[in-house]
């Protein structure tokens, strides 16, 4: 009943409804500025970020959005999961753990040293999940941000 795919390019505006649907969940829907020549751009031209579909009975129900980054203290790659959103009248049928056991698995065959992902602080659903997996909270670390405005002035 699940079937996971690599996303195309015809799936571009189905993205964009993934990424927004999850920036309603996060509460941060006036944070999304995604275009369809961005995702293009992006995700399938230069291949910065990588998404998987997820179908269930052949109707689109969830994704993830990943990239490799590195770390220097292992020497190796990491593969860093940037979003993962399941419909939520499918978030009991086994989705996301199937989403992440792919992920485990592109990781493991790009010899990863590590999977890493952010989560928002209230979302206890999501935390227990990630736990479950016998996913570490980084607890000693904490998130900074430049935007583009402070990146732009800090510039030579």
């Amino acid at each position: 009943m699940i079937h996971l795919r690599q996303a195309e390019e015809k799936d571009i505006k189905l993205i964009i409804w993934f990424i927004n649907e999850l920036a309603i969940y996060e509460k941060m829907k006036d944070e999304v500025i995604v275009t369809e020549e961005l995702i293009r751009k992006w995700v399938f031209n230069k291949k910065i970020a990588h998404v998987i579909i997820a179908e269930y009975d052949s109707k689109p129900v969830g994704f993830a959005l990943y990239f490799f980054n590195y770390s220097t203290f292992l020497g190796k790659a990491g593969l860093y999961l940037e979003d993962l959103y399941v419909i939520k009248e499918y978030r009991k049928k086994k989705i996301g753990i199937t989403l992440f056991k792919e992920l485990a698995s592109i990781a493991v065959k790009e010899d990863c040293g590590r999977m890493e992902w952010s989560c928002l602080k209230w979302n206890e659903p999501s935390i227990r999940f990630y736990e479950k997996l016998g996913a570490i909270r980084m607890e000693e670390w904490d998130t900074y941000r430049l935007t583009r405005d402070k990146i732009e002035s800090l510039k030579k």
